[in-house]
């Protein structure tokens, strides 16, 4: 039944770290930011992204060699970076929360994009690039939307912390 889902030791290693990063990713956005358990799963979220990416990096059975979903690894990198270097020097970001807030969002919302992308490609007969780049901007489209109408309300309990 799982034959398919990961060929090889570091294919389930990607799988289940993308599953705690999903799990415990969801779980921040709906969390009160700012507080110890927020933090804790920030570092888990943060932890299991790395494991995510690094295990893309050493993937090649689809194309042979790099190719687009290494690039997705390569921005996923750099957003989950930006996302935790506020953090990391506060004192040197007069903004480090909306910076932090904002990159992070996207890290997850990406994360999203790719289980989206992940899933309907194992659909039979769906055709592979414009699922992927389907399901990719649908989910992008809803997290912008969605971004949009929640960071005031993230503001507004980070400044209450």
């Amino acid at each position: 039944m799982f034959s398919n889902l990961a060929h090889s030791p570091i294919g389930w290693i990607h799988v289940v770290a993308s599953v705690v990063a999903v799990i415990v990713g969801t779980q921040l956005l709906w969390s009160t930011k700012g507080t110890r358990a927020h933090k804790r799963i920030g570092y888990l979220y943060t932890a299991s992204m790395i494991a995510v990416n690094i295990t893309a990096f050493l993937i090649f059975r689809l194309f042979g060699g790099f190719g687009p979903f290494h690039i997705a690894a390569v921005v996923s990198s750099l957003t989950l970076l930006a996302g935790m270097v506020p953090v990391l020097l506060r004192t040197r970001f007069k903004n480090w929360f909306v910076l932090h807030m904002s990159f992070m969002y996207y890290s997850v919302i990406g994360l999203y994009a790719a289980l989206a992308s992940e899933t309907i490609v194992r659909i039979p007969g769906i055709r592979f690039w414009w699922s992927v780049m389907g399901a990719t901007l649908l989910v992008m489209l809803i997290g912008i939307l969605a971004f949009n109408r929640q960071m005031k309300k993230w503001q507004a309990q980070f400044e209450k912390l």
